[in-house]
């Protein structure tokens, strides 16, 4: 039975490893989680449970995987994304013709090549760029590579399908003209320094166990990371009830502005 002191042990060990700071997340939430994982996997306490991924590679990756929620598909909240391409891109892009943008926690890349294909039909002869960031190198190796299932494009129109991807077997290849509009680099959001100057950050079903202070400090972290009049959009369960105390402005749902 697992106690106070198993668990900071765990906590700890993790963290000297991986750098995941689960002191950052919800405890109740994060210890049920991982809770259930170790006994499915025969452990009797978190410290056991860690010896068990410190000499499994595979055990440690499908851990890491779980811990890091990497649950994605193109154009994820297919009503969110025609907000976005047919009013809040527009509108960044009649203010600025190359963009800057960020997809934070990106996981196999479905959410920056979404982009990347919006861009190339607003704007297709302008040099945006995507920059693509997760703190999981599987995810990141998936995202480059860029072959997707089925069930991953279930959201693509016909015609973009059509475009950008061939089927090779049972998988879609993305294009390589989409894969060079995407910039993937590993990433941690709680540990990190940020770059600055987006006009568009999305970061969308990444911090749903944190704790509130870690949203907040993230939150304002991605505040100063945008441009004046650069927007935030995040998940469907993530809406910001304090976004004015930081600084945001109200520009649709689960989209957020920095005041120019």
């Amino acid at each position: 039975m697992s106690d106070d002191k198993d668990w900071e042990t765990f906590k700890q060990k993790l963290f000297n490893k991986s750098a995941i700071d689960l002191n950052q997340y919800k405890p109740a939430q994060m210890q049920r989680r991982i809770t259930n994982f170790y006994t499915r996997h025969g452990a009797k306490t978190y410290v056991e449970f860690f010896s068990k991924i410190e000499s499994d590679s595979r055990l440690y990756k499908e851990f890491v995987d779980f811990l890091t929620i990497n649950v994605t598909e193109f154009f994820r909240t297919p009503e969110k994304f025609v907000e976005l391409e047919e009013k809040v891109i527009p509108e960044l892009l009649s203010a600025s013709p190359r963009l800057n943008i960020w997809s934070a926690g990106c996981s196999i890349g479905a959410e920056p090549y979404s982009l990347a294909m919006i861009l190339m039909d607003k704007a297709p002869h302008s040099k945006h760029r995507i920059l693509a960031s997760d703190l999981d190198v599987e995810m990141l190796a998936k995202a480059k590579a860029g072959s997707y299932a089925p069930g991953d494009l279930k959201n693509i129109a016909p015609a973009r399908l059509n475009r950008h991807f061939s089927k090779v077997n049972d998988n879609f290849i993305i294009s390589d003209d989409v894969k060079s509009r995407v910039e993937f680099v590993r990433h941690n959001l709680l540990l990190d320094k940020f770059e600055c100057g987006f006009d568009l950050i999305l970061c969308r079903n990444v911090v749903i166990y944190f704790t509130e202070e870690a949203k907040d400090a993230l939150y304002r972290r991605f505040f100063a990371a945008l441009k004046p009049g650069g927007v935030f959009f995040v998940g469907g369960t993530e809406a910001i009830l304090n976004f004015r105390e930081i600084g945001f402005q109200h520009y649709l749902p689960f989209f957020y502005r920095k005041p120019l």
